[in-house]
């Protein structure tokens, strides 16, 4: 850190205050978009891997769904050691150490032969990985003040839906042309080579990510002094004797009730997404990759107009509750058009665009409320409760699914629990800075 009495003087022009954010976002934010690109794939590759996996092995589609969740019941448990972690040895360590066991682990999955197996692999995963989201959006707030992290934020999670735009169309071009090469099933090569990416990805952010503007190299004293100049105005200096009380407050309890939520939303999407495809009337894995490719296109664009206009007027809760309201109306249409892909399709581009852009307008909150140790823990443990929806979610729809032979049920309680989400975003306090 700089001290006041060492930070040279500055003199600040809109570009002078803009160029390091620049610098900072062009350096980070592909990096960390590639890893969580990783990330996605090697969590959601399961639900590709079904449409060929299930019958190779036996499994039901509730053995399916609980399965899926238990990769959060892992998340749940080590989210928040690892968020504590990483407050103390850096991101660098941190996030290269999980992406490494993340895709030895990812990659262990084309042997699965029992149900078992395919559980302990999901929590161990789940283990694994638990920290890097939350460590990132940790992470971020070490470089970027309030009014400029919706664009950011946004910019990071793009990578879900990237993942969706490029793992769909891999992802059903490896199960249609890997079949029985070499002695393995398509769905054991979709796990061994969708895990490649994680493990490099882990090597090279070893020798690429800084753990904060400090030590960024590339920054020069004058805009390591206006970043560091910027968070301390944007919060007060936090507390590292202060305790974790800030954690077991109200805040927090009701941020991870909308964590919840929103995770429901999310998760009820991405895992179900070629279901819900195939059942719309598309025919084979190829196919379904590359129509489910689109969702995932619109709600990039979604996500990244929705948080522009969220940093411009600088107001975040009401950006908030309409997306949550978007998504549980695109949740509920797709119940509507079974067997008509067009209508169908438009149901769903409808829901990514509101499901993940409340993913993305969600993780600005925490940080304005919570700092230093606080917020690494506060985070996680928000974080965990959604993860604990990750585990719900799958199961609860897989469960639905078996028992009515549809996932309308699955995707209406989804629904439920978007416009549950908006609803209780309506009762959080006003923030520093921010907007009713």
């Amino acid at each position: 850190m700089i001290s006041a009495s060492a930070q040279p003087a500055i003199t600040v022009t809109a570009e002078t205050a803009s160029a390091p954010y620049r610098k900072a976002t062009l350096r980070l934010i592909p990096l960390l978009m590639l890893c969580y690109v990783a990330a996605f794939l090697d969590r959601v590759n399961v639900g590709f891997a079904k449409l060929t996996m299930l019958g190779d092995l036996g499994f039901s589609e509730a053995a399916y769904g609980f399965g899926a969740g238990l990769f959060f019941f892992g998340y749940f448990l080590f989210e928040t050691p690892s968020n504590l972690l990483m407050h103390r040895i850096g991101a660098r360590l941190t996030l290269s150490r999980i992406m490494i066991l993340w895709g030895l682990i990812s990659a262990a999955f084309a042997f699965v032969q029992t149900e078992w197996h395919f559980y302990t692999l999901r929590f161990l995963l789940g283990a694994a990985e638990a920290g890097f989201y939350p460590g990132v959006i940790l992470y971020l707030t070490y470089w970027f003040p309030a009014v400029r992290r919706a664009r950011v934020v946004a910019l990071f999670i793009c990578a879900i839906p990237l993942a969706g735009l490029i793992g769909g169309p891999l992802s059903g071009t490896i199960l249609a042309m890997s079949h029985d090469a070499a002695g393995l099933r398509g769905w054991q090569w979709l796990f061994l080579i969708e895990a490649l990416p994680s493990l490099i990805l882990g090597l090279v952010i070893l020798v690429c990510l800084d753990d904060s503007p400090a030590k960024a190299r590339w920054l020069t004293a004058d805009e390591k002094a206006l970043i560091e100049n910027d968070l301390r105005a944007d919060v007060a200096a936090p507390s590292e004797t202060a305790g974790l009380s800030g954690v077991v407050s109200g805040i927090v309890a009701l941020l991870s009730i909308i964590a919840f939520c929103q995770a429901i939303g999310q998760y009820g999407l991405s895992f179900w997404l070629p279901t819900l495809i195939a059942q719309a009337g598309v025919k084979g894995p190829l196919a379904i990759g590359l129509f489910s490719a689109i969702p995932f296109g619109v709600a990039i664009v979604g996500m990244l107009l929705t948080a522009r206009s969220s940093d411009r007027r600088n107001e975040r809760r009401w950006h908030l509750v309409t997306s949550f309201l978007v998504g549980a109306f695109g949740l509920a249409a797709s119940t509507l058009f079974a067997g008509d892909v067009a209508a169908s399709l438009i149901a769903l581009c409808v829901a990514a665009a509101g499901c993940y852009t409340v993913t993305a307008l969600f993780w600005i909150l925490p940080p304005l409320f919570l700092t230093g140790v606080e917020a690494a823990a506060g985070i996680a443990i928000i974080n965990s409760v959604g993860a604990i929806a990750g585990f719900v979610s799958p199961f609860a729809v897989g469960w639905i699914r078996e028992t009515t032979q549809s996932t309308n049920g699955g995707m209406l309680a989804t629904s439920a629990f978007m416009i549950l989400g908006a609803m209780l975003t309506t009762l959080l306090p006003t923030w520093k800075g921010g907007r009713r």
